[in-house]
């Protein structure tokens, strides 16, 4: 028979009986309540844990299997003027369970559900990509799949559905090495959502750290979740793709101080949230949640390690994005980069060997910290998306930081043994506009959220070319697809890590929504019923994937700096004018150019053209190493490999000193061949 023992946290089977531990500095009582049925009323046991060292509360129940249903009730004072809210007439859910059960019922907590971890994972690997060939498919398990229509009907919406062959094979033409889900953890709406009849599509709520979200799974049986999650995650280590995990643990579902008490409130909510210290009734909000998870209290950070732990280990996971990563990295107030928070994960032997991925900004005072994350860590890199789209809309003067978002953001992370792969590329996110949306509305229209237009972003550097939404008029729907392609090939091309939103390379719109948290619908999921322009998107999305793939001067593992690669005469990037000199400080404080060219050295040279003008430019071809002429060098021949304006360009070759008219609005990009002083082709 199994002893009581107080760890591990969480419900434990033997094989015999299930193990319970439940840490409460605070408080009195613990009772254990056993369900034989997510119907049930009540539970049909109650069974006292025992109080053991550094306030863990624990009990063996011999005989207890997996599917058991539980809860617990927590005694000690409710008084919420000192931050204390317990409440025994309330079960529960236990803050380390693997897997829920009745997330129906919104009037109660869900109950746990003790699980079988056991699991045939064969012979998986994690594939480990090396960050400078990484490429990140941002998706939502059901928006992904929820209408395609390869996918049997039971399956679409799924964990079992991203495994499936369709969708692998998807992730494989576009060069994906990544998948990053938005939040699987459990989550539970919120109160203003559930009042007006929508879901919390994103799941930004999240109530189990430890839970895959039963939502996704194709069986409703206790436990199913678990062995499905891993399937999927099996299958995508199979075709070679990294499982990354969009994690919340900045704030749960239970929000403000009129919000539930589903979980930590009732355990011991001044250890798990941090209390305004003038009023303990309130809650600190850098999350704009209602609540803001106490990271900086060592149990609440035990609680954050133990789950990202068990995701790596026992799920397989292949690293995590953490949602308003600030938040976790302030200690009394202010971020700080050697927080506790870090220290936990870098000393970690399992959670340092993982990608880690911050979006580096909360509501807090100085919150926004792009650049300032220590070394081992990637940022979404939310300037490189807001250059590049301002570069596209044509704006002013934006040439400048435009060359150093595309040479890997020097300025932002060349500090502290950092490298270009910190900066996480992307124009479009799930939260914004799509990328058809960036091109086709000026402003959001989010009316059917239900809360007049009021939610979402209102500074989206986004240009409509010239229409307002959907339109037939021919022009504006060329110039609309030129635009995607531009951007597109920016983002494939720039130095850093790329990351695709999910349906963009499918042209999915959401009519201008720029904030479908709420929208769990056909308006958030792709579609794949495809029109010619759509497909030739996405053949052009495989293309700016292929051409980073193939060309490793388009992958740098160290910053450029625009001066000589070590060996040769070359520079490591050389920034030219249309007449093929090299870029003057008087061109770069010029306003009105909107017209760049970059030449990145290499064996294979890698010549960029860029022109967000409304004309076209024409453009003298370099011949040689630009800003160096050495006679010994030998001539450089062009290859168009990429021209987001005449597709039929494509595979021409080009001599040195040639003229190249360079369409308005267009990028076009080449390949350096090399000759001998002879002329023939080496």
């Amino acid at each position: 028979m199994g002893v009581s023992v107080p760890s591990p946290l969480g419900a434990t089977w033997d094989g015999l009986g299930v193990h319970f531990a439940l840490f409460s500095e605070h408080a009195t009582g613990v009772e254990l309540c056993l369900f034989e049925r997510t119907d049930e009323p009540a539970e049909s046991g109650r069974v006292r844990l025992t109080r053991g060292e550094d306030f863990v509360w624990h009990l063996y129940v011999p005989g207890a299997r997996p599917g058991q249903l539980y809860g617990y009730r927590v005694e000690g004072p409710n008084q919420p003027e000192l931050g204390q809210r317990f409440d025994p007439a309330r079960t529960l859910i236990d803050p380390y369970a693997k897997a829920f059960a009745k997330v129906e019922d919104l009037s109660d907590a869900p109950l746990g559900v003790v699980i079988d971890p056991a699991f045939d994972w064969a012979d998986d690997r994690p594939p480990r990509t090396p960050w400078h060939e990484t490429v990140i498919y941002e998706a939502h398990v059901k928006g992904l799949t929820a209408r395609h229509p390869e996918i049997p009907r039971h399956l679409r919406g799924t964990y079992g559905a991203v495994a499936m062959p369709p969708i692998i094979e998807h992730f494989r033409q576009l060069g994906v090495t990544a998948v990053e889900l938005m939040p699987i953890h459990q989550h539970w709406p919120e109160r203003h959502l559930t009042a007006r009849g929508q879901p919390n599509y994103w799941g930004y709520s999240t109530l189990g750290f430890f839970a895959p979200d039963i939502r996704y799974a194709s069986s409703q049986a206790p436990g199913n979740v678990v062995h499905e999650f891993k399937a999927m995650v099996r299958a995508l280590h199979a075709a070679g793709i990294e499982a990354i995990l969009d994690v919340v643990y900045n704030h749960t579902a239970e929000g403000d101080h009129e919000g539930p008490t589903l979980s930590l409130k009732g355990i011991d909510n001044e250890v798990y949230y941090r209390l305004v210290p003038e009023d303990p009734s309130r809650y600190v909000d850098f999350t704009g949640c209602g609540n803001t998870v106490n990271a900086y209290h060592p149990s609440a950070l035990q609680l954050v390690v133990d789950s990202l732990r068990y995701w790596v280990v026992e799920m397989h996971v292949d690293g995590f994005r953490f949602d308003l990563a600030t938040t976790l990295a302030r200690e009394h107030v202010d971020f700080s980069r050697s927080a506790a928070f870090f220290d936990a994960i870098h000393q970690d032997p399992v959670l340092s060997q993982v990608k880690l991925i911050a979006e580096p900004w909360d509501l807090g005072p100085g919150g926004y910290q792009v650049g300032h994350f220590p070394a081992r860590w990637s940022e979404w890199n939310g300037r490189y998306r807001d250059t590049v789209r301002r570069f596209w809309r044509g704006d002013a003067g934006a040439v400048p930081e435009l060359a150093t978002r595309l040479a890997g953001s020097a300025d932002l992370f060349n500090h502290a043994g950092r490298l270009p792969q910190a900066s996480i590329n992307f124009v479009t996110a799930h939260d914004g506009f799509t990328l058809h949306d960036l091109v086709s509305y000026n402003q959001k229209h989010n009316e059917a959220n239900g809360e007049h237009n009021i939610d979402g972003e209102n500074h989206n550097n986004s240009w409509n070319c010239g229409v307002e939404g959907p339109t037939t008029d021919s022009t504006t729907r060329v110039l609309r697809e030129q635009q995607k392609r531009n951007i597109i090939a920016t983002l494939f091309l720039s130095q850093g890590v790329p990351m695709l939103s999910g349906g963009d390379e499918l042209g999915r719109t959401q009519l201008g929504n720029n904030n479908a948290y709420c929208q769990d619908n056909e308006l958030s999921w792709t579609h794949w019923d495809l029109g010619p322009d759509e497909r030739a998107l996405f053949e052009f999305v495989c293309l700016a994937s292929r051409i980073r793939r193939e060309h490793p001067t388009l992958r740098q593992r160290s910053f450029l700096h625009g001066l000589p690669v070590p060996g040769s005469d070359e520079k490591d990037i050389t920034w030219l004018a249309p007449d093929g000199r090299e870029m003057t400080t008087v061109d770069w404080s010029d306003p009105n150019v909107k017209c760049v060219g970059a030449v990145f050295g290499g064996d294979r040279p890698v010549l960029y053209l860029m022109n967000a003008g409304a004309e076209g430019v024409t453009f003298l071809l370099p011949s040689g190493t630009p800003g160096l002429p050495d006679p010994r060098t030998p001539t450089i021949a062009w290859s168009c490999v990429l021209d987001t304006a005449d597709q039929a360009r494509h595979g021409r070759t080009w001599a040195p000193d040639t003229p190249y008219v360079l369409t308005n609005r267009s990028v076009a990009v080449f390949v350096g061949i090399a000759r001998s002083l002879g002329g023939q082709a080496r």
